[in-house]
């Protein structure tokens, strides 16, 4: 089963850079596409960046486009997500996600923050002081 542990969170300040990353430990996803969600406290679940296994179409928020960076390691079967020019708005629990299957709809559901994945990490909190 696809189990999913994030790792990198932590305190920045504003500007700085963070780099996520997110492992199957059960190495058993194969394909799909694997993503990040964030959720501030007080908000609802926002998308932030998935990546196509297969291909490795990336696909961003428009709130993180230019700052972040998401691309996958195939032998790891993990997904990293660079986060420079930290903003204070950036604070939130980042979420790994991962589904089997991509498709208009189920993009759509990411931009939406419905989802559109099968298996979520527990979450890494990522803090940018003013």
């Amino acid at each position: 089963q696809v189990q999913l542990v994030e790792s990198g969170g932590g305190l920045v300040q504003t500007g700085g850079s963070l780099r996520l990353s997110c492992v199957d430990s059960g190495r058993t996803f194969s394909s799909g596409a694997m993503g990040w969600f964030r959720q501030a406290p007080g908000k609802e679940r926002e998308f932030v960046a998935a990546i196509s296994w297969s291909r490795g179409n990336t696909y961003y928020s428009d709130s993180v486009k230019g700052r972040f960076t998401i691309s996958r390691d195939r032998a790891r079967i993990a997904v990293d997500l660079q986060m420079n020019t930290l903003k204070p708005e950036d604070t939130a629990v980042y979420y790994c996600a991962a589904g089997s299957k991509v498709s208009p709809d189920i993009i759509a559901s990411w931009y939406l923050g419905r989802g559109g994945m099968d298996y979520w990490g527990k979450g890494t909190l990522v803090t940018v002081s003013s």
